[in-house]
């Protein structure tokens, strides 16, 4: 709780923020890493903070495009075997001991999830960032993935196992969508954000005790 409390004071002059996810470990000339950045410098130049995990990878390449774009780069910093360090590339840098209240900063300052290829914390954070919007949470968001090559077989088995068995509802995978295009998901973002004030799509910080 502490944890989160000290989070929660130092984001109180962050803007309308999108959530990036993606692993450590994908590092250059990944054309991965070039869209990251080149995602969250558009949204940056759009006036969207961008938080991140904090540390190497798509997460440095997130920090890096909106920092150099000049817009708000939020690391959400958590000490890992092989994230030794957080990266350089952070107007505000949060530290955690904990996964928990981490999480729950992600959710309760953004209105917009852009999720690339990444382990299973990037699998961990996408399908508590459906979980949360399908069970209404979280107010409707929008969840992009992108690859299509990355992303195709998760998203068939979802369709083949999960909604033929009826464990999701026939419309949960509308919560998702695939985008390969980084031009075209900051374009689904500013649609949203558009149709959505941002009054509307703040959750109450009563978040934090769901978690």
């Amino acid at each position: 709780m502490a944890e989160l409390q000290t989070a929660i004071g130092q984001m109180t002059d962050v803007g309308p923020a999108v959530s990036v996810f993606g692993s450590a470990r994908i590092r250059p000339p990944s054309p991965y890493y070039a869209k990251s950045a080149a995602i969250t410098s558009a949204l940056a130049k759009a006036g969207f903070a961008v938080i991140s995990g904090g540390g190497p990878g798509i997460m440095e390449a997130a920090s890096k495009g909106a920092f150099e774009a000049g817009g708000q780069s939020v690391g959400l910093n958590i000490k890992l075997p092989h994230e030794s360090t957080h990266n350089a590339h952070q107007t505000h840098s949060l530290n955690f001991r904990h996964f928990s209240p981490r999480k729950s900063i992600f959710f309760m300052y953004s209105m917009a999830y852009v999720v690339l290829p990444g382990g299973f914390g990037t699998l961990d954070e996408l399908f508590e960032a459906l979980t949360l919007v399908q069970t209404r949470k979280l107010r409707p968001a929008p969840i992009i993935l992108v690859g299509r090559e990355f992303w195709s077989g998760l998203v068939d088995w979802m369709r083949d196992q999960l909604l033929t068995l009826g464990t999701i509802g026939r419309g949960d995978l509308d919560l998702l969508v695939v985008e390969d295009d980084p031009a075209r998901v900051v374009e689904r973002v500013l649609a949203f954000h558009h149709r959505h004030p941002v009054a509307e799509l703040r959750p109450p910080q009563a978040l934090a005790a769901t978690k």
